[in-house]
């Protein structure tokens, strides 16, 4: 009798352990992983619905789905994935960030009065993903960065960012500096700001993107010639043409500065095999047509455009730039 219990357990352990090994399919979800840092939408997409249709309980799916859509910004669309994932899975902190973030992008787009309505429970996805990793310098980072852009009314406040900051201190040093760059700058002590910016720099483990979040505080000061001086140094340490070069060609964009040297970087960051999710390669392609556009590349425009929509057909931002640009 003992023999056959012991059968029945061993039994039991084996089919719980091929469950658990099939819940994620390590193949299928790299495809996804290196398709959303790559900024191939639909190829991504297309390999998540083969999952989920014999995976319907994998939450890592579900999370990567949102990402993939907030890559698009189809904020609506990327809501629900992120809920499934924190219902599947409520004990693993990215996931609630990933919410808090999906939620987040929602409130920036609709009426004071609806994103009054969400902000409570951005704050709480924000608050549980830190609580839930007290080493998660991300989630610990965009916590304190809704700590110190939110009003005291939905949970804001500046003291709370600085307590933050403190645990990041021994986490993450570097974001530390940043926060309180923020918190400094939200005070209007401007020197204070740029020497804890400054202070990032030092501290980074990849300068060049700190470089970058340099340029964009003198874009916000109009400090012009720093803005475009600091985006040259970050371009020039940045020896893996990463996310830096895209940053920085944000930044001289949206300063209207230096737009040569932004069509450089974003070719640069284009042919490079090291992206970013946090710079999706058809967003790129459509941020370099419209600048094409700017520059009176009509032609080299378009082709950047029909290379966005190869990338991610549903991307709208892409759709609209082409329209603007008489596609």
């Amino acid at each position: 009798m003992r023999l056959v219990f012991r059968i029945f357990v061993i039994c039991v352990l084996a089919c719980a352990a091929i469950a658990v090994n099939a819940d994620v399919p390590p193949d299928q979800l790299l495809s996804v992983r290196n398709a959303l840092t790559r900024g191939h939408a639909d190829e991504g997409l297309q390999a998540l619905n083969q999952v989920l249709s014999t995976q319907p309980g994998n939450a890592e799916a579900y999370n990567l789905r949102c990402r993939i859509y907030m890559q698009e910004q189809r904020w609506n669309d990327a809501i629900p994935p992120c809920q499934s994932a924190v219902k599947l899975s409520p004990g693993t902190s990215n996931y609630h960030l990933w919410l808090a973030r999906a939620l987040g992008e929602k409130a920036d787009r609709v009426s004071f009065i609806t994103a009054f309505r969400m902000a409570k429970q951005i704050r709480q996805e924000f608050e549980t993903a830190a609580k839930l990793d007290p080493h998660n310098a991300a989630a610990l980072s965009d916590l304190a960065e809704f700590y110190v852009d939110a009003p005291a009314i939905v949970g804001g406040g500046i003291d709370k960012a600085g307590a933050v900051a403190q645990q990041l201190d021994t986490v993450a040093p570097d974001r530390a500096h940043y926060i309180r760059g923020r918190i400094a700058e939200n005070a209007k002590d401007y020197g204070r700001a740029e020497t804890e910016y400054k202070a990032v720099i030092a501290g980074a483990k990849d300068p060049a993107d700190a470089w970058m979040e340099l340029a964009s505080f003198y874009r916000r000061q109009e400090r012009w010639g720093d803005m475009i001086q600091a985006v040259h140094t970050g371009a020039s340490l940045d020896a893996n043409k990463g996310v830096a070069l895209a940053d920085g060609a944000s930044v001289l964009i949206r300063a209207g500065r230096d737009l040569p040297f932004a069509r450089q970087l974003l070719e640069q960051y284009l042919a490079s095999p090291n992206k970013s999710e946090d710079a999706p390669a058809f967003k790129m392609h459509v941020q370099l047509g419209t600048l094409l556009s700017r520059l009176g590349d009509s032609s080299g425009a378009q082709q950047q455009f029909a290379a966005s929509a190869e990338l991610a057909k549903d991307y709208q931002a892409g759709t609209q730039a082409a329209t603007n640009t008489g596609r």
